[in-house]
Formats: structure tokens, sequence, C-alpha cells
């Protein structure tokens, strides 16, 4: 494995921290929609409504930070997308 891509793994870790399979889908869920076009407010509703037990309570103090933890999620994800098709060549 190259080293960056190592270094970014980690340091995607450390970021992300661990979590369950359910915190995932809901997680995907969320960056699912906003791929679609959906606000932050919208993709949290959707997701909340699919994964109710994972639901994030939000407000006007905190939303921007967790706009930020799922753009950074939806990066990490296309970065992780790209690192696989280069792989498989």
């Amino acid at each position: 494995m190259d080293k960056i891509l190592k270094a970014y793994l980690d340091h995607a870790a450390e970021m992300i921290g661990h979590r369950s399979p359910s915190e995932i889908a809901h997680d995907d869920a969320v960056v699912d929609a906003l791929r679609q076009g959906h606000s932050i407010k919208e993709s949290l509703a959707i997701a909340g409504a699919k994964f109710p037990d994972e639901a994030i309570e939000w407000n006007n103090d905190n939303i921007d930070d967790i706009s930020a933890h799922y753009d950074y999620l939806r990066n990490h994800s296309d970065i992780i997308k790209m690192d696989e098709v280069h792989t498989k060549k």
C-alpha cells in the first residue's frame, strides 16, 4: 500500500472512529441523501426515518459541525471508491 494512502487511512480511522454496523448504515444513508442533492437537515431526516435508533438530534448550534462531519464522510467514501477502482486495474 502506498505510504500516502496508508497515512490518509490511519488519519481517517482516527477522525471517523469505531462505528457499529447500524451507525455505518445510518451514515451511508445520510451521505446517499446528500449525494442526491438534499440539504443536511433533509438528509438527517431521511436517514433518521430509515434508522430511527441512530437518528441524530441536531440544532442550529451544532448543524454546521454535523454537516462538516458528513462532508468528510462523503469525501472519504469517494477516496475509498477511487482507490478500489485504481487497485482493480
